[in-house]
């Protein structure tokens, strides 16, 4: 399905109903909104991670502009700024009230300025190994410089220098970079996985070289503004997001929760898939139980 909203068209897809019988009468379940990474990825990639929170509430996945099955556009749009007023935008279209907002890496720091920027639009924010700001590029390069292969560390330098210039590139990048992002073997990382996926390496370029816009980002000082409840998950092995970032976050949004998952990399969907299913759905139960900060 696609929306045409702003100046663009962004691609969406739902799983799950919104509405389940429940005695006489119609129950609604929450909706919650799936941001993938990258930037450059697209939502296919975190279908297997996400799919089985569907019989809690109804996804919605969509593709960032520029992005997946997203219309292209100017690459001088494919921005944190952009990306979230795309966001609410779509909320809007799609007459949404408060929605749960689930990001992962990328898309959890699209997430978090959503969640600051409008807050009334959020009931429950989750922030999925991610970072609030652009130090996370200096401290991945050093984590790759200990734990990396001659292969990986080569990989980085051209995601950092901007040389991942096309998709073959791109899906070679995550082929190398493979068991760095995950301890165990991550299917939508995989020669299959990424058949299905689509791949931007513009957008991957326009936020991680030289002169991109994650080069000097800097969500922390609206963190405060957040009033969901809000739950950090971060990976003890993570090398692009690593777990400290997740801590300064957890301290930044008041009354947030934190978990570190130990035996994941930075792909805990394929680390730890059911506990981390388990543990968004006991958050969503208990916050929900509690009502609204």
């Amino acid at each position: 399905m696609r929306a045409r909203i702003r100046d663009t068209e962004i691609y969406f897809d739902v799983e799950g109903v919104g509405l389940v019988p429940d005695g006489r009468r119609m129950r609604e379940r929450p909706t919650a909104f799936i941001l993938h990474g990258g930037p450059g990825a697209d939502h296919s990639v975190l279908r297997g991670c996400y799919g089985p929170l569907a019989q809690k509430m109804q996804l919605v996945y969509f593709d960032h502009r520029g992005q997946g099955r997203s219309a292209r556009g100017s690459p001088q749009q494919y921005t944190l700024d952009e990306n979230v007023e795309d966001m609410e935008a779509l909320r809007q279209h799609l007459g949404l009230g408060p929605i749960v907002s689930l990001g992962t890496s990328y898309g959890g720091m699209v997430a978090m300025a959503h969640a600051a920027r409008y807050p009334d639009s959020v009931s429950h924010l989750i922030l999925v190994v991610t970072a609030s700001h652009a130090y996370h590029i200096a401290r991945a390069k050093e984590i790759v410089a200990e734990r990396g292969t001659a292969e990986q560390i080569a990989l980085c330098d051209d995601l950092f220098s901007g040389r991942i210039d096309t998709p073959e590139k791109f899906r070679q990048y995550i082929l190398g970079m493979g068991s760095l992002y995950a301890r165990k073997e991550d299917l939508g990382l995989s020669e299959t996985g990424l058949d299905r996926a689509i791949l931007s390496s513009e957008a991957l370029n326009r936020a991680y070289a030289p002169d991109g816009h994650m080069r000097n980002f800097d969500l922390r000082p609206k963190l405060h503004l957040i009033m969901a409840p809000t739950l950090i998950l971060a990976a003890r092995h993570d090398w692009i997001c690593a777990p400290e970032f997740s801590e300064e976050i957890h301290q930044l949004i008041p009354g947030s929760d934190l978990r570190i998952f130990e035996e994941s990399g930075h792909s805990i969907g394929a680390d730890e898939p059911q506990n981390l299913v388990d543990v968004i759905a006991g958050f969503l139960v208990h916050k929900t139980r509690q009502g609204r900060k």
